[in-house]
């Protein structure tokens, strides 16, 4: 299962000085769990990461996210490959990104997208009724604003739905479940709110409207500088840790109800599409710079047969391909390592061409050269970082990722650009088959919510 946006350093498992995912602790500290601190997503928004995720390859070569709006179809899915192997494949989403739209519900054999529009047809009336009455509990209450609306409780109940029907049949299961939490707007469910306020000067109610005032003017707090005092700051991370924290509630839920279920040799996966970013080079949510806030996330494995150690290098081509190639599936497209094989030694992320003009428009002086421009592909081992684009390149040695090194230390920056050079003629090369993707009005509102369009 993938949770979006969120960055490893506010987790218990990055060592967070708050305790915001015990139960994603425990189940990678229980007897079959495994984490890793190096794990690093494809790249910086959901969009491409979730095509990398589901198609084991990286954005510049299937394009989804980078000028392509859906997934090739000369790239078969992770579940039109378990299919294949006699899999039963489930997937619930709530970001359009993961929708019939982009393609990427090809090889689901029961799939549902959730939003407003679509909550009452995919969940049913009897949960639709017990999220409404529970709406107090696990959501923003009674408020018109769809975008506060939390949706972990819609999903486990779907899952649970879809779980115990497959239980009862004899084929494999693949189920992959996109958790849209906690994705801005910061709004966690109100038993959530206070949550992380005791420090703040403001009230709870201040901080969680001042986290909706920063999501519906972002690019123009960016434009200028991020002008927050340290209350503001405190408040706008009170809220995103509040709802990692639920939704890790909700993450020990789903995983104890899975344990209880009779299913044999079940694996147990959880990460996040990418992380989110706080002033990291003067940028906000998912924009602009492959820091390791935005691309180091999450990556608990439970119940797999294969293991790494919590220091390697760890993608999510990887981990699909692991996965699909135990399962006896094809894994001929897939560009990740097999880990019951390999070890990764680099990890590469990229970023579509920034849109500077939202910054512009409010701020002419913006200073937009400090950041790349086209594409941008950075790779990263345990040691370095680069960054490379048709505007230059830049090396930073973690953790520091602050101070641009590359002339400090040209044979390390050589043998970076020779890679990457490389590594963009052969298996990040284009496959060219670009196309539009066709989103519902309702689409275009949940993704509105989220910030995505205007």
């Amino acid at each position: 299962m993938t949770l979006d946006s969120v960055r490893l350093d506010h987790t218990s498992l990055g060592g967070y000085e708050r305790d915001t995912t015990p139960n994603l602790a425990r189940i990678a500290n229980d007897g079959g769990g495994q984490a890793t601190s190096n794990a690093i997503s494809h790249a910086t928004w959901t969009l491409p990461s979730t095509a990398s995720i589901l198609s084991g390859t990286y954005p510049s070569h299937h394009e989804v996210g980078f000028g392509s709006e859906r997934l090739p179809e000369s790239l078969r899915t992770v579940p039109e490959l378990l299919r294949e192997e006699g899999y039963h494949t489930i997937g619930v989403s709530r970001n359009s990104h993961l929708s019939d739209a982009t393609d990427l519900s090809r090889g689901f054999e029961e799939f549902d997208w959730l939003a407003s529009s679509t909550l009452l047809q995919a969940a049913g009336l009897k949960t639709t009724l017990k999220y409404l009455f529970n709406l107090r509990t696990h959501s923003a209450g009674y408020d018109l604003d769809t975008a506060k609306h939390s949706t972990p409780f819609l999903m486990n109940r779907l899952a649970k739905r879809r779980l115990d029907d497959a239980a009862d049949g004899d084929e494999p299961l693949f189920c992959y479940l996109h958790y849209n939490e906690p994705h801005r707007p910061y709004y966690p469910p109100l038993p959530y709110l206070d949550r992380y306020t005791d420090e703040l000067e403001m009230s709870t109610e201040e901080a969680a409207e001042f986290s909706m005032d920063v999501h519906y003017n972002l690019y123009e707090y960016v434009a200028e500088g991020c002008p927050f005092s340290e209350d503001e700051w405190g408040a706008l991370v009170a809220m995103y840790d509040a709802e990692i924290r639920y939704t890790d509630e909700m993450i020990g839920r789903l995983f104890d109800y899975v344990q209880s279920l009779d299913l044999d040799d079940t694996v147990f996966v959880v990460t996040a599409d990418h992380g989110e970013l706080f002033g990291e080079h003067g940028m906000l949510a998912h924009k602009a710079v492959p820091h390791d806030g935005l691309v180091n996330v999450p990556l608990v494995v439970h119940g797999a047969d294969f293991s790494f150690d919590s220091a390697d290098l760890v993608q999510h081509a990887d981990v699909m391909q692991t996965l699909v190639a135990g399962a006896g599936g094809d894994t001929d497209q897939f560009q990740g390592v097999d880990l019951r094989e390999e070890t990764r030694e680099r990890a590469i992320v990229q970023r579509d061409p920034l849109e500077t003009e939202p910054y512009l428009q409010y701020n002419p002086d913006f200073d937009v050269s400090r950041y790349h421009e086209p594409m941008l592909t950075a790779v990263r081992d345990t040691e370095w970082k680069f960054l490379y684009s048709d505007d230059g390149e830049d090396l930073y040695r973690l953790p520091d990722e602050s101070t641009d090194v590359a002339a400090d230390y040209p044979e390390v920056t050589a043998e970076f650009e020779a890679f990457t050079e490389e590594w963009l003629d052969g298996p990040g090369a284009p496959l060219g088959e670009r196309s539009e993707a066709e989103f519902t009005d309702a689409m275009k509102q949940q993704l509105a919510d989220l910030g995505y369009v205007e």
